[in-house]
Order: structure tokens, then C-alpha cells, then sequence
């Protein structure tokens, strides 16, 4: 039980450090941004990155040793929809990462943001706000099948 408590206060945190960092990627981004905010916006990034990989292994630590046994969520459909959505999150993520990593030393003034990498943090968080949901319903049995 301890160890269930632990791994899940570890869960929350990374999914609180992900939400913080997209919530402040998406603020942050404008259609031009200079070299500061151009270096910020890749280490909020880093943090972003860095959490989304937290998240899957202490919920990866969850489903697979700790706590409920790992059958609960495997055969739950709304589970699997939402390790779909996180795959989606992450997917979504790339752009944008790959954006920031090759402007986080530019020498240019003033960088244009791709409208994408606009649209891509916007959807990011659509995705994000609908797995609590998902995961409130399975840890409640819902859309189980067993």
C-alpha cells in the first residue's frame, strides 16, 4: 500500500508538472517570438518533455506492479482510450519540440512561429483535458470487460 501511495503521489506530480508546461507553452507562443523568449519556451519544453516521460512510467509502474492488479485496466475500453489519448499527446508533441530545440540558439531578432506549432499546443490541451475523465471513469469499473 505504501508503495501504491508513493508511485501515485510521483504520477500526480509529473501530470501536474505536464499540465503547468503546456499551460505556459501555450501562453508564452506568439506568432513572432525573439531569441529570449525563443530560449524560455525550449526549456519549458525540456520540463514538458521530461514530465510526459515521467507520467508514462510512473502509470506504466501502476498498471503493471502496483496496486490494483494490472487486469482491472487492461480489458477496461475507456483505459485503452486513454493510453490512446496520452499516445496522442505525445505524438502532438513533436512538432512543436523539435521547433523550439532548433530556435532555442537562434541568432535571429525576431522568429516566426509556423501557425502549426499555434495549433498543435491548442489541441494538446484538448487531449489533456478529456484523460482525467477517462481516468476517473476506469478507476471507477466503468467500460470494463470483465
Amino acid at each position: 500500500m505504501l508503495l501504491y501511495t508513493i508511485f501515485r503521489y510521483f504520477h500526480y506530480l509529473a501530470i501536474f508538472a505536464l499540465a503547468g508546461s503546456l499551460f505556459v507553452e501555450n501562453i508564452a507562443i506568439k506568432p513572432t517570438i525573439n531569441r529570449e523568449d525563443a530560449k524560455n519556451l525550449a526549456r519549458i519544453d525540456i520540463a514538458y518533455t521530461i514530465s510526459i516521460g515521467l507520467v508514462f512510467l510512473f502509470g506504466l509502474t501502476l498498471w503493471l506492479w502496483v496496486g490494483r492488479p494490472s487486469a482491472f485496466y487492461s480489458y477496461n475500453i475507456l483505459f485503452l482510450g486513454k493510453l490512446a489519448m496520452f499516445a496522442t499527446l505525445a505524438l502532438l508533441s513533436i512538432y512543436p519540440t523539435i521547433f523550439f530545440r532548433k530556435n532555442r540558439k537562434s541568432n535571429e531578432k525576431e522568429i516566426r512561429v509556423p501557425r502549426v506549432v499555434s495549433l498543435l499546443l491548442r489541441i494538446q490541451l484538448g487531449v489533456l483535458i478529456t484523460i482525467p475523465v477517462l481516468a476517473f471513469l476506469t478507476a471507477r469499473g466503468i467500460g470494463a470487460n470483465i
